[in-house]
């Protein structure tokens, strides 16, 4: 009995210093803030209420023996009462039997306060519960009922554009945009700034459509020139006709389907407000198995323009079809709202297409932080282009912004004429709640060197309120003399055209605006149809599905090389990310010791440039016509290619 009675009291005093007591009345507080409050998960109410019945229990149990050793105690006291004792005692031991029956009373009542709370607890996480569920439909179908108008929106407008007679009349508007903002302007959106409505007020032109028959006197008194195209190709569609010549490699058409990993973006940027996106570390399941150079690359998808523009003896036409290369290096945007990876330092990514698209294209890493790619094409058609870009990213919240920053070139050695444009900005939204989706906004403006033709495209950023036809994207081009001699219309999702204008005049309804009288338009561009089951695939293109295919004889530090890449590819996502971060740590490790190397030779000014990564294939020029310095590429590597030579190459894999 003696034993037993140790056993019980052990138990009561191993329940009390569990602590049972005190987190119940730290529930019942809301003294802990993220323990209390209102819980999103079902699973999350259950267990709550689960662990919140099993303490009662251990209260009642407890219960029980405090009764059962109250009433033993009672018991105990009047036997002694019955006994003869002395009168002081027998007061004292009264006093004892007292306080027994208040200790047994008050734990009655503590027993039956934690079952009301229990009680109260079960009803109200049902309201809960409820509530909360109401809430996520009521979201989840306002964004469905959102997204849908949007969509029926869209419709609308293109069935309206492409109603049948719609451009018959000579007095039919078929385009309205904005143009270009002051020259200066900051293409950095603030926040505030981001969604916008169509701004109708501000400095606009009006396109109307002339029959082709009906040419008319320019504003100087002469008879405008054939509107037809000075190359060789006169038939309306032949600009977006990609010649697909039969290549001896046969390219792959597919990769592993992409699996199904959720993952809670938000959760990983919510402390990530306001910095710069590549000093962010990212798992690789925000990733597509494509690097930064390779998306690069991928601006080439639609290089038969610049081969149609080598042919064109007319610069005004051709800078028609360099806008239009310049619009189409976003249409692969639309759905890729996954980031590419991040290249490593010295990492290169090459495209031999001499076969079957008669180019050559070298890409270097050059910088880490902050970021930057350095890029040459070379064409057997006649024509070359460079770049340097360098990403600016900001998280800001509820979207992200990237802003390339360099300077594109695009030179034709037959011509000798040198076009000069800078990117715009690309905008992901949704990120905290909703469907992510990517826009582009912002002013490109393309400068011929040679003979000083300009054109100035306006990106309109898309708004669920507008008017406009999402992914607008308007321009005019103006030859030497600032007089405009096309317009351009269509979306950098779609297609572009460009039409002849025969005159301008201000617009009559009082407001800044330019009418242009333009003969019919003309497509420039149109995007290729996606591969089948590219939802599956990142939604790549065709050209996209290619570049991270494994080829024989590349460098060893190009992108189809990359460990983490390549098995992300293949779905093996746990590994990539393992690999990710060893690779991660092998660069830090090198850039300790260039660090390392050079502060033993390098002292003062020098000292703070020790992170400077010299490349292999590229160096810093002075460029004269942005007067910035930029890394042009110097040659090289497709000798060492030709003689399989890679000594000099750095081992970053």
């Amino acid at each position: 009995m003696k034993g037993r009675g140790c056993w019980e009291a052990a138990s009561v005093r191993s329940f009390c210093s569990s602590g049972c007591l005190n987190k119940l009345k730290k529930d019942d507080s809301g003294d802990d803030d993220e323990e209390t409050a209102s819980p999103t998960d079902k699973s999350e109410l259950h267990q709550t209420l689960k662990e919140l019945s099993g303490r009662l229990a251990e209260l009642s149990t407890c219960s029980d023996l405090i009764s059962k050793h109250g009433a033993a105690l009672q018991r105990s006291l009047n036997e002694l009462d019955s006994l003869k004792i002395p009168w002081e005692s027998g007061e004292k031991l009264k006093a004892v039997n007292e306080r027994a029956t208040l200790f047994r009373i008050t734990s009655n009542a503590m027993i039956n306060a934690c079952r009301d709370f229990l009680e109260l607890a079960e009803t109200h996480s049902r309201k809960w519960q409820r509530a909360l569920q109401y809430e996520q439909e009521q979201r989840v179908h306002l964004e469905e009922t959102i997204e849908q108008l949007a969509k029926q929106h869209n419709s609308l407008e293109r069935a309206f554009r492409g109603a049948p007679g719609r451009l018959a009349s000579p007095s039919q508007t078929f385009s309205q945009g904005s143009l270009l903002t002051a020259k200066g302007e900051d293409s950095e959106e603030d926040e505030d700034t981001e969604y916008f409505d169509a701004m109708e007020d501000s400095t606009s032109f009006i396109t109307v459509i002339t029959e082709a028959s009906e040419d008319r006197k320019a504003e100087g008194g002469t008879v405008t020139s054939s509107v037809e195209w000075t190359s060789a190709d006169n038939e309306r569609e032949g600009a977006s006709i990609v010649p697909k010549d039969s290549s001896k490699v046969k390219r792959r058409t597919s990769i592993p389907n992409k699996p199904s990993y959720s993952l809670n973006l938000w959760s990983i940027m919510k402390n990530c407000i306001g910095r710069e996106l590549s000093r962010i570390p990212m798992p690789v399941n925000f990733n597509e198995p494509l690097s930064m150079l390779q998306r690069l690359t991928e601006d080439l998808e639609y290089h038969h323009l610049l081969d149609k523009a080598v042919h064109c003896t007319s610069s005004v036409e051709q800078m028609c079809l360099v806008a239009a290369f310049s619009v189409s290096s976003y249409s692969t945007t639309v759905h890729r709202i996954a980031k590419p990876f991040n290249p490593m330092l010295g990492e290169t990514f090459e495209l031999d297409r001499f076969q079957d698209m008669g180019l050559r294209s070298l890409c270097e890493q050059v910088s880490h932080h902050p970021p930057s790619a350095a890029h040459y094409v070379t064409s057997k058609h006649g024509w070359s282009l460079w770049q340097e870009i360098t990403v600016a990213s900001k998280f800001r919240g509820k979207y992200l912004s990237i802003m390339p920053l360099g300077a594109i070139h695009l030179e034709f050695q037959g011509s000798g004429n040198h076009y000069v444009w800078r990117k715009s900005t690309s905008t992901v939204h949704n990120i905290i709640v909703g469907k992510l989706w990517i826009d582009q906004s912002g002013d490109i403006e393309i400068v011929n060197h040679k003979t000083k033709d300009r054109c100035q495209l306006k990106f309109v950023p898309y708004s669920y309120f507008s008017k406009e036809v999402a992914r607008k994207v308007t321009g005019v081009v103006s030859d030497s003399q600032g007089k405009a001699q096309y317009v351009l219309s269509g979306s950098w999702d779609e297609q572009m055209e460009c039409a002849k204008i025969v005159h301008s005049s201000p617009s009559s309804d009082g407001k800044q605006k330019t009418v242009y009288q333009t003969l019919p338009t003309r497509l420039l561009w149109k995007k290729f149809p996606l591969p089948e089951n590219a939802e599956n695939m990142y939604y790549f293109s065709e050209l996209a599905l290619t570049l991270n295919e494994h080829e024989d004889g590349v460098a060893p530090t190009d992108s189809r090389l990359r460990p983490d890449q390549r098995l992300m590819e293949r779905g093996r996502w746990d590994e990539a990310n393992t690999e990710k971060q060893r690779l991660e740590e092998k660069q830090r490790v090198s850039r300790r010791r260039r660090m390392e190397t050079c502060a033993a030779s390098c002292s003062g000014e020098d000292e703070r440039e020790t992170d400077r990564y010299v490349p292999l294939w590229f160096e810093k020029r002075l460029d004269p016509l942005t007067g910035e310095m930029a890394c042009v590429y110097k040659g090289g590597y497709w000798e060492a290619k030709e003689k399989q030579d890679w000594h000099m190459c750095p081992d970053i894999f």
